[in-house]
Formats: C-alpha cells, sequence, structure tokens
C-alpha cells in the first residue's frame, strides 16, 4: 500500500470523518508541574484521557486510533520515570482489557515492544490475541517506538523480500509497523508544541494536523470532537487544485 491519499468518508452530521486518527499524548509532566505534583501524577492523570478517547472514538466515526505511549528516546528519562510508565502500563491492560474487548475494541501495538521485558511483551500479545476479532474500534499503541526506526526496519524487511535489492514506495509501505491500516488521516498534538517528535513520519504524508493548547489529561472526547471538527473543516487536494 503506497503512501496514498485517504478517501473521505461522511461522518453521521455529513461532515467527513477521519478513519485513521493518531495522537501524540503530550503534557503530563507539565500538567503535574502546575498543580506541584510529581511528574507521575500526570501519567496517571493521562490514562484518564485514554479511557475517555477511547470511548468517544467510535462515536465520531473513527475506525483507528493510535496513541504515541512509549518513544524509544523516552528511554533517556529517569528510570523511576520509566519504571513507573511501564507499571502504568501494565496496570491498564490488566483493568481495561474486559472493558476493551466487551465494547468492540481491537487492541494491537506498534515499535519495536518485544525489547520491553518479556513479562509485559507477553501480556502485550495476550491483549492483541484476546481482542483480535473485534472490530469497532482499533486501538493502536505505540510502544518503543521510533518513526525513523520503523523506515529503517521497514527497508531491510523489504531488501531481504527481494532477491533484487529493488525497494519501492510500495514494498516498503508493505513492511511497516502499519501495513494493515488505513492510511493516517489526522494527527493530534496536545500540550502546545508543533513537531511530531519521530512519530509517524511515513504515515503523515498526507495527513491533516491539529495542534491544541489543552495539555494531556486536560484532553476528552469533547476534545476529540472538537479535533475531529476541524478536520472537517479543511479542503484536502492531496496535491491538486
Amino acid at each position: 500500500m503506497t503512501a496514498q491519499a485517504p478517501s473521505p468518508r461522511q461522518a453521521g452530521g455529513g461532515a467527513a470523518a477521519p478513519r485513521h486518527v493518531a495522537i501524540i499524548m503530550d503534557g503530563n509532566g507539565r500538567w503535574a508541574k502546575r498543580r506541584m505534583l510529581p511528574r507521575v501524577a500526570g501519567h496517571k492523570a493521562g490514562v484518564e484521557s485514554v479511557r475517555a478517547v477511547v470511548r468517544a472514538a467510535p462515536g465520531l466515526g473513527i475506525e483507528v486510533l493510535t496513541l504515541y505511549a512509549f518513544s524509544s528516546e523516552n528511554w533517556r528519562r529517569p528510570k523511576t520515570e520509566v519504571d513507573y510508565l511501564m507499571s502504568l502500563l501494565k496496570q491498564y491492560l490488566l483493568s481495561e482489557i474486559a472493558e476493551l474487548d466487551a465494547n468492540g475494541v481491537r487492541l494491537s501495538f506498534i515499535g519495536d515492544y518485544r525489547r520491553l521485558s518479556p513479562e509485559l511483551a507477553g501480556m502485550l500479545d495476550d491483549a492483541a490475541a484476546k481482542t483480535l476479532s473485534n472490530t469497532r474500534l482499533r486501538l493502536v499503541i505505540a510502544l518503543n517506538y521510533g518513526a525513523q526506526d520503523e523506515i529503517v526496519r521497514a527497508a531491510n524487511r523489504a531488501i531481504a523480500a527481494d532477491n533484487a535489492g529493488k525497494v519501492s514506495e510500495a514494498t516498503l509501505e508493505a513492511h511497516l509497523d502499519t501495513a494493515d491500516l488505513p492510511p493516517l488521516d489526522l494527527l493530534i498534538r496536545t500540550s502546545g508544541e508543533q513537531r511530531l517528535s519521530n512519530f509517524l513520519l511515513w504515515q503523515s504524508a498526507y495527513a491533516e494536523f491539529v495542534f491544541t493548547d489543552e495539555l494531556w489529561p486536560d484532553f476528552d472526547g469533547e476534545s476529540l470532537a472538537c479535533a475531529v471538527t476541524e478536520f472537517a473543516r479543511r479542503e484536502r487536494r492531496y496535491g491538486g487544485i
């Protein structure tokens, strides 16, 4: 599947709905700092925002929701913070998997996540297997993910699969972590920052961007709806007139 212009669909109100939305969940630390709380309090509060957007997404016509949970660069953070994030992920899986499954949410993961602890990687694989047949929403969580690393891994796989060693856009994209997902329509970043931070670089070729000053723990279903409404106002020409 070559990087291509997504096909617009119509949502219930007649506005074009994004099939695939990705979010850079930024601002947990600043949220905590403003409240004179430890950084981990911001991460814990951010889980509530994850719950809110996952519950809201299907009603907005979203088929795939991709969340940037832990980048390959996040290992540079203090070990205590990284350990807490891994613990929080385990807690999320244990506490949410039943609700996600009951609500028709399929969980999957991108990134080099099998380099996490064997226990956590096993939990991720089990969650993906348990929800494999669900179709209401595809929830994709990026873990130990870096877009440049993804492209390098995809290129190496594409070369290995082709004896001639020739790589086209189509063959490289077929080996990306997101090969089985629809094209990315909308990328949202919270906290006021306006950069991609090594997230979905290839997939963002034709995506619309929405940047919001809201910190991630303040972002909820209504915030997601506002971003989708902004997306619907955009005229997408994909290089045409």
